[in-house]
Order: C-alpha cells, then sequence, then structure tokens
C-alpha cells in the first residue's frame, strides 16, 4: 500500500503525537480519581510512568498499541513505508520498556501495564478499570491489560 501523504505532511502528523496526556491515560486517571484512588502522574522513575501510587509502591503505564508494539494487537501493524525506520524505533522503545521495568522491579515497585487496545469500548473499559482496581490493593507484583482482538 502506498502512503497517501507526503513525506512532509506524515512528519508534521507525527511530530504531534503526544506521549503524555493522551485520551487513553486521561481516562484512566479519571477513572481512579472518582474511586477515590490518589496519585501523582509526574515522576522521575525509570520509563517515567504515567500513574504513580508511592505509598502503594505501584506505577502504571498506559501503552500504545503501536508505539509500545503489542504482539498480535492489530494496532501494532507497522506502516508499510519506511519500513525498516519503523522497525527499528518500535524494537527500541520496546527493548527500553523491558529495561525500565527491570528496573522498578529491582527498586520493589508493582507494575501494571494497560494497553490501549484493553479501553475500546465501554464494556472493556470497565472491566480494565475494575480489574486494575483490585489489583492496586493486592499485593500481586504485575498485571497486563489488554483487549482482545477479535473485533
Amino acid at each position: 500500500m502506498i502512503d497517501f501523504m507526503t513525506k512532509e505532511q506524515r512528519r508534521r502528523c507525527m511530530s504531534r503525537v503526544r506521549s503524555k496526556g493522551t485520551s487513553p491515560e486521561v481516562f484512566i486517571r479519571k477513572a481512579l480519581w472518582h474511586a477515590g484512588f490518589r496519585y501523582r502522574i509526574k515522576s522521575k522513575l525509570p520509563g517515567k510512568p504515567d500513574i504513580v501510587f508511592n505509598k502503594l509502591k505501584v506505577v502504571i503505564f498506559v501503552h500504545g498499541c503501536f508505539w509500545h508494539c503489542h504482539g498480535g494487537c492489530p494496532k501494532s501493524k507497522l506502516p508499510s513505508t519506511r519500513k525498516e525506520f519503523w522497525a527499528d524505533k518500535i524494537v527500541t522503545n520496546v527493548k527500553r520498556d523491558e529495561k525500565n521495568i527491570t528496573k522498578l522491579k529491582e527498586q520493589g515497585w508493582r507494575v501494571a501495564i494497560i494497553w490501549e487496545c484493553s479501553l475500546k469500548n465501554q464494556k472493556s473499559q470497565e472491566q480494565t478499570v475494575n480489574s486494575l482496581k483490585k489489583w492496586i490493593v493486592s499485593n500481586s507484583d504485575r498485571i497486563e491489560m489488554q483487549g482482545s482482538y477479535g473485533g
């Protein structure tokens, strides 16, 4: 498939992709705040987690399926142009994520990863938030929430 944008249009479009304050991240923050959980959003911890509960030693990452290579998810498909560039970029992101999660665990933090596809509709949003709330107050080390890829 040929890219329908010029190189300049693609550059401009991709430069506007946000790394903080994304819709999925804001949704999770609002849901947790509404449920009575109080957290921090600006952190200097490894990987700069999206949400941090200092007292509970809990960090939450809200990952975009494309940018963090959510295996098997249709949203993680690489563009058909500049495949080598995108593959290198995504592999670098995944390696950095793994390194940061390892550092956090070594420091005693519990880690949650919420994939963007787990928030695709109201039912999955409710399930994700309910599971996340239960996990936060549990003793479990890690949780990863993802959507079903069936549609």
